[in-house]
Order: C-alpha cells, then structure tokens, then sequence
C-alpha cells in the first residue's frame, strides 16, 4: 500500500509540471527524451554554425591577395595592348612616332577612321566584308559539320568508330601551316586557287569542335529521349535536327565562336592562296599595307585605324556569346 501510495502521488505530482509545460508553450523540461534542447543553446545559433562552416570553405586571405594579383597582372598584360591601339588610332603618322605612345595628343579618331574606310575607292571595306563573309559562312558550315559529326560518333555504334575518331583527335595536333602548301597544289589543281572557295572548304573543317561535339553529345543528349522519339516513328534527321540540336547548343555555339576568331585571325592561308588583293581578308590587307608604309608615311596611321577596326566584331561577339561559351566549356568538361 505504501508503494503505491507513492507511486500515485508522484503521478499527480507531475501533472501541474506537465500542463505547466504546455501553458509555457510547449517547452521541453529538461532532460526530457530527444525534445529537449541542447544546455547552451540559444535562438539563431544554426545559422550562426552555418555560416562559420561557409566561411571555412572559402581559400585563406593570403590565396585570395595571390590570385587577385596574379589575375590583375594578366589582365594588364592583355589589355595594354587593345589599350595602346585604341589610343593609336586617334594620331596621326607623325604623332604615332613623335609623341608617347600610351596617351593621347591631338586626338581626331572619326576623321582618321573616315580616311581609312575611304582610302583606294574603299578598299577596306571589300576587306572587311571578306572576313565577314570567310568567318561567318565557315563558321557556321564548320559548326554544323562538327555538331553532325560528333553526334555519330557519341550515339551511334559502327566499326571503326573509335579509329575514325582518333584520326580526328591527330588532326587537332597538325598545325595549320604544314598544310597550307599542299592544299594550294590541291586547289590549283583543280582551279579553285586564288577564288573565295580556296579561304572557305579549308575553314569548314573542324577537329576540335567535332571533339568537343562528341564529348558534349555523350554527356547531353540522353539515349531514353532518342529512343522515344524513334518510337513516336520520327526520322534520324529529325531527331538530329529537332532534339539533337537543340540540347548541343551551348556546345554549337563554343564551336561557332572558336571557328570564327580562327578564320577571322588566319593569315597564312590566305597568304598562299590568294593573289587578288580584292579577295584578301582584313588581315592579309592590312599586312599589304604596311609594306607600302615606307614610301606612304600615311599608311602606318591607317594600319593602326584599320586593326582597331578589326579588332571590333570579335569583342562585342565574345560578349555577346560569353555565358553560351563558358557553358559548353564546362558541360563538355565535366560531365563527360
């Protein structure tokens, strides 16, 4: 009796704590099973652990300082020069040799520039449209191309595949020099030298972008979706065209910008396969210019106008494309 007397009075002697609790708002009595809150804590300390575990991730502030400086270091090496031609562009040939080159004097960048694009009837101009037309039309054909090429290879099994693409792979590491002879006996041999078609099929040949096209492919296009699409009874084409396409885009458009500045850059081959200086592209132009500068004092200035022209197209297209650029970057890299 005595046992559970006690027994019966210490239930009743936790109801007043229990519903006590309650009113309180329902707070864990200490002690108490998993509830009860840990001795110390105090409202936002989850967040204050959070964010001391983000702030350990980050690199100590010495790496920081170090790679800061490092990056602003070769952003000036970079940028001087783009900075030494935009200030060059706006002096005469005189001021270009009598004065400091890294600032200006007596700066008259729209007259200088007018004389540039009107020199020789405006054969600047044709130059320009000749990049234009050699950059675009190859690298939207070599991307093309490349986004055909790869897609075989990363999704369609047949013998030899794993050859084929190493032959591409060793067309990476060829350099474009060792073959501009040999292209201009080929294309001399067939009469296409010294034509617009002897800049252009060269251009439309890729083995970087099929690489990258392959890897991105692989990592991209899922075979469940080609498979539905083939049941739903579309066409290869069509399930290249549609699907295949559209899901490779950030990849096409890494591929169009690298084949453009390449074409756009490209001076060798121009230089051994044309010889009409109406077919030349900007930088074979401006070349042909600077070798006349000795007797023509005025074309050292229009050498300067015309590569701060030149140089024009490929900045706002990189800043157009950049985040398309970076993003087939990474997803070819990392997901493969």
């Amino acid at each position: 009796m005595t046992e559970a007397n006690d027994l019966a009075g210490g239930v009743v002697a936790d109801e007043p704590g229990d519903k006590a609790g309650d009113k309180a708002g329902g707070e864990a009595t200490p002690g108490r099973g998993p509830e009860a809150a840990p001795p110390g804590d105090r409202p936002g300390a989850g967040r204050h652990r959070a964010a001391k575990g983000r702030e350990g991730l980050e690199p100590p502030l010495r790496h920081r300082i170090i790679t800061v400086s490092l990056l602003t270091v070769a952003a000036i090496y970079f940028l001087t020069p783009v900075y030494w031609l935009v200030v060059s562009s706006t002096k005469s040939s005189s001021d270009l040799f009598g004065t400091f080159g890294f600032w200006f004097h007596d700066p008259h960048p729209l007259d200088y520039l007018h004389r540039v694009l009107t020199y020789d009837d405006g054969i600047y101009v044709r130059w320009f449209a000749n990049s234009l037309m050699y950059a675009g039309v190859g690298a939207l054909a070599a991307t093309l191309l490349s986004a055909a090429a790869g897609y075989a290879l990363a999704k369609y099994r047949f013998p030899g595949r794993e050859g084929i693409f190493n032959v591409i792979l060793a067309g990476v590491l060829i350099p474009g020099t060792a073959l501009a002879l040999p292209l201009f006996l080929l294309f001399s041999e067939i009469g296409l030298a010294n034509t617009y078609w002897a800049v252009l099929i060269p251009s439309v040949v890729s083995p970087f972008g099929v690489y990258l096209c392959r890897i991105y492919a692989a990592a991209a296009v899922p075979d469940s979706l080609l498979e539905a699409a083939r049941i739903d009874g579309a066409g290869e084409a069509r399930i290249f065209s549609t699907l295949g396409l559209r899901l490779m885009t950030p990849a096409l458009v890494t591929v169009f910008l690298f084949q453009f500045v390449h074409i756009w850059n490209n001076f060798f081959l121009p230089l051994v396969m044309l010889s009409d200086s109406d077919l030349y592209p900007i930088q074979l132009g401006l070349t042909s210019w600077q070798g006349y500068a000795d007797r023509q004092p005025e074309l050292y200035q229009y050498t300067v106008g015309g590569a701060f022209l030149s140089v024009l197209p490929l900045m706002v297209l990189m800043g157009v494309l950049q985040r398309y650029w970076r993003t087939g970057l990474t997803e070819g890299s990392v997901k493969a």
